[in-house]
């Protein structure tokens, strides 16, 4: 969700290996986010941590990249599948090669270092329940070096058509805010009300099973043909 109704606590579930980290990430977003937070549960693996969430309903996860059993991207995929499905934010103190991209693809939202200042992480967490990814300058980096990289064809072609099985309204809006438009200036593009380019966005993305990010990810490793 990105809007919270009645300025109800983002309830957040931590993910992560090492108790040590759930117990810390508990106490800096419980108690330092004057009552904006409240941290539901913390699990220390991630067959756990998608139990949990599916009774919990947590808005936003922290999620531990390396973990034994299911990793952080196979438990960000599957918590992605979830209705709802909650945000998610890579909980993580290294940045290894292809981490940030592995990660988006399956459907992470953005990034926190275990390092990062408390009122970071809280920024962090209420940023991207109001819809906007939460990258640090470390994983910005790695990720347009991703998009720079040679896709291979068979990705290329695969991404083509995943797009392709949109309807072509809502395709070409999915294409609109790849490029950065906003809702309004995709509805003036496609002269519709801002309303119909939401719900377009919002059929594409439940179709899909992917966030904006994703989708955008998605078009990117598309490298469609440009068309004016």
């Amino acid at each position: 969700m990105s809007e919270l109704e009645n300025n109800r606590p983002i309830r957040v579930s931590v993910v992560d290996d090492d108790p040590m980290i759930c117990q810390a990430m508990g106490l800096i977003l419980n108690d330092y986010s004057e009552g904006r937070i409240t941290v539901v549960s913390t699990s220390v693996d991630g067959r756990e941590a998608v139990e949990r969430a599916e009774q919990e309903h947590p808005d936003v996860v922290l999620m531990d990249i390396a973990m034994p059993g299911i990793d952080g991207i196979e438990t960000t995929q599957r918590l992605r599948a979830l209705r709802p499905a909650p945000h998610v934010l890579v909980l993580t103190s290294l940045s290894p090669a292809d981490t940030v991209e592995r990660a988006v693809e399956a459907g992470a939202e953005g990034f926190v270092s275990k390092t990062d200042a408390p009122d970071e992480i809280i920024r962090r967490v209420i940023g991207v329940c109001k819809g906007a990814p939460q990258f640090n300058s470390a994983s910005q980096r790695q990720l347009i070096g991703g998009l720079s990289r040679q896709r291979p064809q068979s990705r290329r072609d695969e991404a083509r058509a995943l797009l392709d099985t949109l309807p072509a309204r809502e395709r070409e809006a999915v294409i609109l805010a790849a490029e950065g438009y906003t809702n309004a200036e995709i509805a003036q593009r496609m002269f519709i009300s801002e309303r119909t380019a939401k719900a377009h966005l919002s059929s594409a993305a439940d179709k899909l099973c992917m966030g904006r990010v994703q989708m955008a990810r998605l078009v990117e490793r598309a490298d469609l043909p440009e068309q004016r």
